[in-house]
């Protein structure tokens, strides 16, 4: 048999593709895409999985504040108390952590000492923005200078500034004080974040805190497959919004033959794991009521599958986010909760963005009095509904 020229390849591979086009990508509408991503994140229905297994499965709670975990299982499990997670925090199974964005986590103590490593080279890229407030400053020595100051006992953030600027008295403080969150896993301990309780920050490693070293940097592949079980179908792009890392793509190259990819409205490809929930885009939503940075809202590059464009000014005051309710899958509103202990009455007041028909307004009442019954004391729980404040000037992150 004679070999081909070149020419001839070239034209029979055109042929060929004519003859059997690539597949096409299934175009997955926004409603769609909001339900899909709504089943991931436990919030079409309640689940009965542990407290435990959901840290897990959504890879982490964002934790800015310490109340905001107990709030995102109250609107996913089934049965959730806060003595649960409260619980995992007081035996060490599960951590609060600076892992993702920069911005602290729930972890189980799996993922603080596997997820840390893998974002860790982005943690270090973060001090380049602090590079004039540590001009002089050896790094080297100043991780190992935290290191033994927290392992020795857990040490608040102004105690390690303090020794630290006696080391470098030039250096700015905030500078110093981002190089030791940045260079070393540093974990809030307990009893900060238990539910009922307060603490001022106290840090220690994660080496010290669970009793056994992080594990190796991870390749990203396998954190890719749980980012799509847990806020899938996704982009390249939603993925490294998600945790703050780049040049994700040959990651999600290497796993194309494992994977499922569609496009969205705007022609954006999205890959997904073949089993994964994707319902159908008329299946209900109920109301559910999401606390201030809920990673639901953060996790994507285009939040519109879940954040209308009109509301996405809305939810924020500055860079300060505010706890929202969904109603149909979307952002509708947001809420607030006040509580006097003393006279034992709750009270959740829900603000809309705009008219509620009265079913809605009944369900959200319902969901209203189930996360008063299940966050607070109060004898007299009572849902409210309000009147938003005005739009603001400038949207958040």
């Amino acid at each position: 048999m004679a070999f081909q020229t070149q020419t001839q390849q070239t034209q029979q591979t055109r042929q060929t593709r004519q003859t059997n086009p690539a597949p096409a990508h299934r175009v997955l509408s926004l409603r769609a895409l909001n339900r899909a991503t709504l089943a991931r994140q436990l919030l079409l229905r309640r689940t009965a999985m542990s407290a435990k297994d959901a840290v897990g499965h959504l890879v982490g709670l964002q934790a800015q504040n310490t109340r905001p975990p107990y709030f995102q299982l109250t609107a996913r499990l089934d049965g959730f108390g806060p003595e649960e997670l409260s619980g995992l925090m007081a035996s060490r199974e599960v951590a609060r952590l600076v892992t993702l964005r920069s911005t602290l986590h729930t972890h189980t103590a799996d993922d603080c000492l596997t997820l840390r490593p893998l974002v860790q080279a982005a943690r270090e890229r973060e001090l380049k923005m602090f590079r004039e407030g540590l001009t002089g400053v050896d790094l080297e020595r100043l991780a190992a200078m935290t290191r033994d100051l927290v392992e020795e006992r857990p040490r608040t953030p102004k105690e390690i500034r303090e020794v630290l600027l006696k080391e470098w008295p030039d250096a700015e403080p905030l500078a110093v004080t981002v190089a030791a969150r940045c260079l070393l896993p540093l974990v809030q301990v307990t009893p900060r974040g238990l539910w009922g309780r307060s603490g001022q920050v106290a840090l220690t490693t994660s080496e010290q805190w669970f009793g056994r070293a992080p594990e190796p940097a991870p390749a990203p592949d396998a954190t890719v497959l749980r980012y799509l079980a847990a806020f899938g179908p996704a982009s390249v792009k939603d993925m490294q919004t998600w945790c703050g890392l780049t040049r994700l793509r040959a990651a999600f190259e290497r796993l194309r033959p494992r994977l499922v990819t569609f496009r969205d409205e705007h022609g954006t490809e999205l890959f997904d794991l073949p089993d994964a929930p994707r319902p159908e885009e008329d299946t209900p939503a109920p109301p559910r009521f999401l606390p201030e940075y809920d990673n639901l809202l953060l996790s994507h590059a285009d939040r519109i599958r879940v954040v209308p464009v009109e509301c996405k000014s809305r939810i924020w005051t500055g860079n300060q986010g505010l706890p929202t309710f969904l109603v149909d899958g979307f952002v509708a509103g947001i809420w607030r909760l006040e509580e006097e202990p003393r006279s034992g009455a709750a009270a959740l007041t829900v603000e809309p963005f705009g008219p509620l028909t009265r079913a809605q307004r009944a369900a959200l009442a319902q969901e209203g009095e189930h996360v008063l019954a299940t966050l607070t004391s109060a004898t007299v729980r009572d849902v409210r509904f309000g009147v938003p404040p005005p739009r603001p000037v400038r949207a958040g992150p």
